[in-house]
């Protein structure tokens, strides 16, 4: 068999493993995902009108604080679930069943592989729910092109690709699944820090280069610009050279965390 040949079917064999781990103890997942719908429902129905009178000017327009709420949700719905990832390969690292891995004639990169698409799995299905969720309570997007649709889902894959080989190397550094929790944390927190509930320049001077260099605001005035039809700018491609970015070193660093012998 082709070391292609053995990397797919290992990878798929991985894939599988913690798919079917997702299904069996979807507690976590439940849990994550929780967050941000509860904040989609807090920011919209409690805070809706007051936060809505900051944007544009105008008077109090809820309809429209859903719209511009909505993007910044579906990236803090994924860097939510890929908390999950960071626990389910701290639990892996710490149990024996990597130890076990190692011994078996197997594609050793497959065992990561197997967690991030899994991740990215869970993260596309989660954006979808909490979309679905937000359409329920009043978002559209009516004047996105298919091709706009198509490129907002395809950043929005791409940005649960990044995030989840980042999750995955905070899991391998972490001697627990509580520890692995905790410093997953600031990838559900950096959302709350962006443009994703109010505009950039309507925060505090001090504190505006803090959400405007951080990877979750470009994505998310990108993908209100792709759904809702704003003012992109340079925001695509600062989104896109954060998640190519984030990917890359996410990825080093996981493969050699895995790679280094264990003491």
């Amino acid at each position: 068999m082709s070391t292609l040949s053995l990397a797919v079917r290992d990878s798929s064999t991985m894939l599988r493993r913690n798919l079917l781990h997702a299904r069996r103890y979807p507690s976590l997942t439940l849990n994550l995902l929780l967050t941000p719908i509860m904040l989609l429902l807090l920011f919209v129905y409690v805070f809706g009108d007051t936060m809505s009178s900051g944007i544009g000017g105008g008077p109090p327009d809820r309809s429209a604080y859903i719209a511009y709420v909505v993007p910044g949700l579906l990236l803090m719905t994924i860097g939510s679930t890929v908390i999950g990832t960071a626990v389910s390969v701290a639990n892996d690292m710490t149990e024996g069943i990597v130890a076990r891995f190692r011994t078996m004639a197997i594609h050793r990169p497959s065992v990561l592989v197997g967690h991030v698409l899994g991740s990215v799995l869970q993260s596309i299905a989660s954006v979808v729910l909490v979309g679905a969720v937000a359409v329920a309570i009043g978002f559209r997007s009516t004047d996105a092109t298919a091709l706009e649709w198509l490129a907002a889902f395809g950043l929005l894959a791409l940005f649960a690709l990044a995030l989840t080989w980042i999750a995955v190397g905070m899991g391998l550094v972490s001697p627990n699944a509580e520890a692995a929790s905790n410093n997953a944390t600031p990838l559900i927190l950096l959302p709350l820090l962006s443009s994703a509930f109010v505009p950039v320049d309507a925060m505090p001077g001090w504190f505006q280069p803090v959400a405007e260099y951080q990877p979750f605001t470009p994505a998310t005035e990108t993908l209100r610009g792709l759904l809702l039809g704003t003012e992109i700018g340079g925001s695509g491609w600062l989104a896109l050279a954060w998640c190519l970015g984030l990917a890359v070193l996410g990825y080093l660093w996981s493969t050699s965390t895995f790679n280094r012998d264990p003491k």
